[in-house]
């Protein structure tokens, strides 16, 4: 039993107690992205000027060494975020996943050439090795492959000889002559073609010689809805960050520089490269159209099959956040 003293003491700490106002606890978002990836610029952006704090979240970035990686942290619950492409979000609600998307870029790859190369256009492609970043459903060749099959009847897959393997080693084996051509993500295309390589076709062009809309996002933020209810709207708050983040980074090259030391650059020529390119794959702020969407992955769909998009044809109903 207490006695006097000790119930004076008691009453004295609940009266301090019930005169604090407790800050309800801060909602840590951990994002697992590629600790050298395009992302992390503009996460590390976030973070930097507080945008994260400011719309009443806290970032935490899990470094990965790859999408596989990432993929699996989001599965087993040890991220709450990563980026990937929508096409992935569809696959995964049409198996029962609650995972929905916001738009990241809009950047795509192109097929390159050595500047003294003689291909000219696809047609010269034919019997030729090309180097292919991402794997055989790559949405960048897809899109090459299409617009090929379109204009000139012709099945890079099987009259060209494609050859898949990490990006780095690609570039490797394209400034050595390996490969004839190279289709590549957009910063890897960005520094070759600062030093030299040849553009012979963006993804871009593509995109609009196939009918489709080059302006559709690709890439973007992917999380659980339930995880962000139950978490105070969190993935809303990121997406706020990331639009003052994208703000600044479209205008401000002193921003630029001060990330110059996280994109591995070994010239002013790459920098340059790599900051007019992620300025170009900005957004706009704006919801996704829904037709333009559905025409791309109608023809990805028609040409990357079911390992692309898995069992289903259909782009699932709520994979775009704003649905």
């Amino acid at each position: 039993m207490l006695n006097r003293r000790q119930l004076l003491f008691v009453g004295s700490a609940l009266g301090v107690l019930s005169s604090v106002k407790f800050a309800k606890a801060e909602t840590i978002v951990r994002v697992a992205a590629l600790k050298l990836g395009t992302v992390s610029w503009e996460l590390d952006t976030i973070i930097h000027h507080g945008f994260d704090k400011k719309h009443g979240i806290t970032l935490s970035v899990i470094p990965v060494a790859g999408k596989q990686s990432a993929d699996v942290m989001l599965a087993g619950g040890e991220a709450d975020v990563i980026v990937t492409d929508w096409l992935w979000v569809s696959r995964q609600r049409s198996q029962g996943a609650d995972y929905t998307f916001f738009p990241f870029s809009r950047q795509v790859g192109s097929i390159l050439v050595q500047a003294d190369s003689p291909v000219k256009t696809l047609s010269d492609l034919k019997g030729k090795k090309i180097g292919v970043a991402g794997g055989p459903t790559d949405k960048s060749w897809i899109l090459l492959c299409a617009l090929a099959k379109k204009e000139l009847d012709l099945d890079l897959s099987k009259d060209a000889e494609p050859v898949f393997a990490a990006p780095l080693l690609l570039n490797e084996q394209f400034q050595t002559n390996s490969i004839d051509a190279l289709v590549t993500f957009w910063n890897y295309a960005a520094i070759l073609k600062s030093t030299g390589a040849r553009e012979i076709v963006s993804v871009a062009d593509a995109a609009h010689s196939l009918g489709l809309d080059a302006e559709t996002p690709l890439l973007g933020y992917v999380f659980s809805q339930n995880w962000s209810k139950t978490h105070e709207n969190a993935a809303a708050k990121l997406a706020a960050a990331s639009l003052e983040a994208k703000a600044l980074l479209s205008s401000d090259d002193e921003e630029w520089q001060r990330l110059r030391p996280l994109m591995n650059v070994k010239s002013d020529r790459e920098f340059n490269a790599l900051k007019e390119g992620f300025r170009a794959g900005i957004p706009e702020p704006k919801s996704i159209d829904r037709a333009a969407a559905l025409r791309l992955y109608a023809l990805l769909t028609a040409f990357g099959g079911r390992n692309l998009v898995g069992d289903t044809a259909i782009l699932a109903e709520g994979t775009f956040a704003d649905d």
